[in-house]
């Protein structure tokens, strides 16, 4: 069954704030509920559905539809790390479609920053996980492993680091218009390759940045949409796929967005040129370039000429890019950065990003979310957006 148009994006909200000493996680989730339910003119009492992934709190949507003081007669807690907001607006355009839901709540929130997680330069444990006691004797990061898959693409490819940081440059060159972003400098390509060696061939200002708050979504039937005095973002492409190890036979420089593009520019009925701006999950630069790829905006192995020379800056570039600033500069809320992708994608369509990042007329736009490691097993997931 086709998801196109069947439901809308009425509210999107993004907390503020990127370190969080005075509040719990539970607190910023309704904060975040909150601020996405009045975008949308709505309140607690319209929602009867809610999604949430790993990072809610307690028992999940069973503690945060208790704590929120809602009723809702659907929940969906889908995880797949940073890709699960997308998968939560697919799922619910579906429950929504099903009969399931009218008013549809995501919510993300979380607080590395101020509890202090070396987030991307300690090995990751996750207890009782199948692949633990195989991969964690060898001390797997999530730096390292990006690392791989750049060095790789690097090998095979020819891509350069000096490529590589045009991502960062682009990245910041927007951020500098973004009060609450994290990092605002604008950076040159000597900056990035000439900043500390993380994980060869990945310099610091390759990496994203750790921060605390969160975001939200609200999703809603089209008649719903329709009655609020906001813009109407309609939904018109999905597509979610999971990326396994395979028993070791992966290919590094294949990401799940070779099967989510497709999904999603197939519903949508459009094709990679007719997308007027894209929000592209950017934990890394090399996450960025490989998705980039995979989704069709180029050929493979051509994503460092493609990214080069700001081809991704607003308002000089081909194709606009995280224009917030992104997980690069902006922040990356709880180490997900996923829902943050659709809060931009929904900004520039309804004209609200700032005016020196604004793209003209912006009426279709996609977003990208990655969840787990490029260099292990993760998630994929793209939206694709249009103004009504």
């Amino acid at each position: 069954m086709s998801l196109k148009n069947t439901a809308c994006i009425a509210g999107a909200w993004e907390h503020p704030t990127r370190r969080a000493d005075d509040k719990s996680v539970a607190q910023l989730h309704a904060e975040v509920a909150r601020g996405a339910l009045a975008d949308a003119g709505l309140t607690l009492k319209d929602v009867d559905g809610y999604f949430c992934a790993g990072d809610a709190p307690g028992l999940g949507a069973l503690s945060m539809v208790d704590y929120l003081g809602m009723s809702v007669r659907h929940v969906d807690t889908t995880e797949t790390g940073g890709s699960s907001y997308l998968v939560h607006v697919a799922h619910a355009a579906a429950a929504i479609a099903a009969g399931r839901c009218n008013v549809a709540l995501i919510t993300l929130a979380g607080r590395p920053k101020a509890e202090g997680m070396a987030t991307g330069t300690a090995p990751r444990n996750y207890g009782p996980a199948p692949d633990v006691p195989f991969e964690l004797p060898y001390a797997p990061t999530t730096v390292n492993m990006y690392a791989m898959a750049a060095m790789r693409h690097m090998h095979e490819h020819g891509t350069t680091g000096e490529q590589l940081a045009w991502i960062r440059v682009a990245a910041s060159h927007h951020a500098q218009h973004n009060p609450h972003a994290m990092v605002r400098d604008v950076v040159t390509v000597k900056d990035v390759v000439g900043s500390p060696m993380i994980a060869d061939p990945l310099h610091r200002l390759d990496c994203c940045v750790i921060s605390d708050g969160g975001g939200a979504l609200v999703v809603v039937r089209p008649e719903i949409a329709r009655s609020l005095k906001r813009p109407v973002v309609d939904i018109i492409g999905t597509g979610e796929y999971q990326r396994a190890q395979s028993g070791g036979k992966v290919d590094l420089l294949t990401t799940g967005a070779a099967w989510t593009g497709k999904a999603a520019f197939a519903e949508a009925g459009v094709k990679p040129s007719d997308i007027q701006y894209a929000s592209i999950y950017d934990s890394f630069t090399i996450t960025v370039l490989l998705t980039l790829e995979d989704l069709g905006f180029c050929a493979k192995g051509q994503g460092g000429r493609f990214v080069s020379d700001g081809n991704l800056i607003a308002g000089t570039g081909k194709l606009p890019f995280n224009t917030d600033g992104g997980g690069l500069c902006n922040n990356h809320p709880g180490n997900r950065g996923g829902m943050t992708k659709v809060i931009e994608a929904v900004r520039q369509l309804r004209g609200e990003a700032h005016p020196k990042v604004q793209v003209p007329n912006c009426r279709l736009a996609l977003a990208h979310g990655t969840g787990g490691s490029l260099g292990t097993r993760h998630g994929s997931a793209t939206l694709i957006l249009e103004r009504a």
